[in-house]
């Protein structure tokens, strides 16, 4: 079995969520929730769990984890996570010509939906990024807040995919 699984499986509350807490950007009630469900037997089944809390949550809540997420490629504060995968797309070396194309787009989807652009960046580039975000500004509101979900559901993927099993070194 997984040592990561082994280990959160015994995990009280509290060592669980801060381990897991992170997945969801600003959002531990989505661990406080699948925490309950233990034990998993695999990641997949971790993540299934927290994917099905965060898609079954009230609006409310899937909102509040939708305007958690920093626009892409604003110089903004951000959590250790989402800097460093904006960086891996090289959103933080925009041009100033690019950064301001991207704040008018940030702005625009932001006014049309309520939250920023959310898209799993890993292995995309800013070119990449911002063609999907003018495709997908045609989607209807409700087409676009399930795709931000799911979104944020891959990026929680690729961070579970880094973690170890020491709670303190995540």
């Amino acid at each position: 079995m997984d040592p990561l699984l082994k280990a959160s499986n015994d995990w009280d509350l509290a060592t669980f969520v801060a381990q897991y807490g992170l997945l969801f950007e600003a959002s531990p009630w989505v661990a406080e929730r699948a925490w309950h469900s233990r034990p998993f037997r695999t990641r997949e089944e971790l993540l299934e769990c927290m994917s099905a809390i965060v898609m079954e949550a009230d609006e409310s809540l899937q909102l509040e984890l939708l305007r958690a997420h920093p626009e892409l490629g604003a110089k903004v504060r951000m959590t250790a996570e989402s800097t460093e995968e904006q960086r891996g797309a090289g959103l933080d070396r925009l041009e100033r010509d690019e950064a301001y194309i991207f704040g008018r787009m940030n702005a625009a989807y932001r006014e049309r939906f309520g939250f920023p652009f959310i898209i799993a960046v890993k292995g995309l580039t800013a070119d990449m990024i911002a063609d999907s975000m003018q495709k997908r500004m045609m989607n209807t509101a409700a087409e676009e807040k399930t795709r931000a979900l799911r979104e944020v559901c891959r990026i929680a993927s690729f961070r579970l995919e880094h973690m170890g099993a020491d709670p303190a070194a995540s």
